[in-house]
């Protein structure tokens, strides 16, 4: 186990991931998160012209909700592979996986078949987004292990940006199709590049069995609460998502105590760090999810187009970016206070949001919506603020030979945290407002209910992240 305090380390930056020696990891390790991240935003953009050209409207919300679950059991496959199967051969896997699926995409007749493909697409991203954090210790030294966290959120922020722009360009009639069919020569490369540019990694986990109860419960517990924030009806969205609630705390008590886990040592035990290290990042992502609302309220209350307000919305994302540079060389207590500067900008952003957003200005007044903006951009700010910081000591806290598991759980919190937060903040907003009565009054309500709200959660954040100066963790 790597000490917490790390002490003096080598400078650092960003850029020493591309030096001759070190490019070829990061180029396949980043372009695993590339595929995922972009595919997320591509698939949002042309999913109503998927509809118009083959029908299947009822199944569309499905399009997310498996490609969320498939994600989440692909990232827990990377620790439960089979003995002897190396890092570089799942890597292989997941290319596969995710281009054979995008290829099934691209010839689907009907929607029932693109399901089936996002099916296979999603279970390939998760192997590829857990194995960009697998493979860290491997591939680089530790002093740079927060800067490929950093690379990491710099490709979800350009995603951001550009994903939405990408998918417009295959929106006309069957076009969409070609947006799949150009990932599956990427998948192909990817695949064949494996296993010549990517490090060897020792297999040194633990022997253990499968957890196949505890695997059940939360891909049930990810269903739920994805279908819960398909659903309009805010008793059936709060239901599913109470269901899921409980699915997760059946799992952590079988998990707390079984012997067959799941997730390593000491993750469900709120005394042991590396259990508040996960708490901190599955709650800061549960209130940044919140943002999904944004430019809803930016067109309705503050007179913006859509394109204007995608990009406003972005913001968030760009936060993210500038801040994972900005405080990617901070070490030992630096960078603790780092993650917990960055748990309440966020928590006070989003609180902000409340009063700056809920408000009335069809006039589109720059005076009114800048302090919304900055808001937004602070948002996402507070999160990149901390982010690797909290990837390196999830990496740091665990054994070597549940390091697998450790990183697994890193991509599982993830989408953990954005599925709640898009649930708990569909059945805020459609509580207070949104839906009825509508309109401008309505959607004041609930802009002002759904911030608020989601700045509970961040006092969480706070808390969790100030018990990470206790050096006795």
């Amino acid at each position: 186990m790597t000490s917490i305090d790390q002490g003096a380390a080598p400078k650092s930056s960003v850029f020493q991931l591309f030096t001759p020696a070190l490019l070829p990891a990061t180029l396949m390790l980043g372009g695993g998160v590339t595929l995922y991240a972009v595919e997320s935003y591509i698939m949002a953009t042309i999913a109503p012209s998927i509809v118009r050209d083959i029908g299947g409207l009822p199944l569309l919300s499905w399009v997310t909700t498996l490609y969320v679950a498939a994600a989440v059991l692909g990232s827990i496959s990377v620790a439960m592979r089979p003995r002897g199967m190396g890092l570089r051969i799942a890597y292989v896997f997941g290319a596969v996986l995710f281009g054979g699926g995008s290829l099934i995409c691209a010839a689907a007749p009907a929607m029932e078949v693109v399901l089936a493909g996002r099916a296979v697409q999603g279970f390939g991203a998760g192997i590829l987004a857990a194995l960009a954090y697998a493979f860290v210790r491997f591939a680089f030294p530790e002093h740079l292990w927060p800067k490929a966290s950093t690379l990491y959120a710099a490709i979800w922020g350009i995603a951001t940006l550009l994903g939405p722009s990408a998918g417009g360009l295959f929106a006309d009639g069957s076009n969409w199709r070609h947006a799949f069919i150009i990932l599956v020569p990427l998948g192909v490369l990817m695949a064949v590049l494996a296993p010549w540019l990517l490090p060897k990694a020792r297999d040194d986990r633990a022997e253990s069995r499968i957890p196949f109860v505890q695997i059940a419960l939360l891909i049930g517990a990810v269903l739920l609460v994805s279908i819960a924030g398909t659903l309009e009806h805010t008793g059936g969205k709060a239901l599913l998502v109470a269901l899921s609630v409980i699915a997760i705390a059946l799992m952590l008590v079988i998990e707390r105590r079984g012997r067959t886990r799941l997730l390593p040592t000491g993750a469900v035990t709120l005394v042991k760090p590396v259990a508040r290290v996960y708490l901190t990042m599955f709650t800061l992502l549960v209130v940044l999810t919140s943002d999904i609302y944004i430019p809803y309220f930016l067109q309705v209350l503050h007179g913006v187009t859509p394109l204007i307000s995608g990009y406003l919305t972005a913001l968030v994302a760009l936060g993210w970016t500038f801040a994972a540079f900005f405080s990617g060389n901070l070490r030992g207590p630096a960078a603790i206070k780092a993650i917990i500067a960055g748990c309440v900008i966020e928590a006070l952003s989003t609180a902000a949001l409340a009063l700056l957003l809920a408000r009335e200005n069809h006039a589109a007044d720059i005076l009114i919506l800048a302090p919304a903006a900055f808001a937004m951009l602070m948002m996402g700010f507070g999160v990149g603020l901390g982010w690797a910081h909290l990837v390196t000591k999830v990496l740091q806290l665990v054994q070597n030979s549940e390091q697998d598991k450790a990183s697994a759980a890193i991509s599982t919190v993830q989408s953990l945290g954005s599925a709640f937060g898009a649930a708990i903040a569909g059945v805020i907003a459609n509580s207070t407002g949104l839906v009825h009565p509508g309109g401008v009054e309505g959607n004041i309500s609930a802009a002002h209910w759904l911030y608020a709200a989601m700045a509970l959660p961040g006092i969480v954040t706070v808390v969790a992240a100030l018990s990470l100066r206790d050096k006795r963790g």
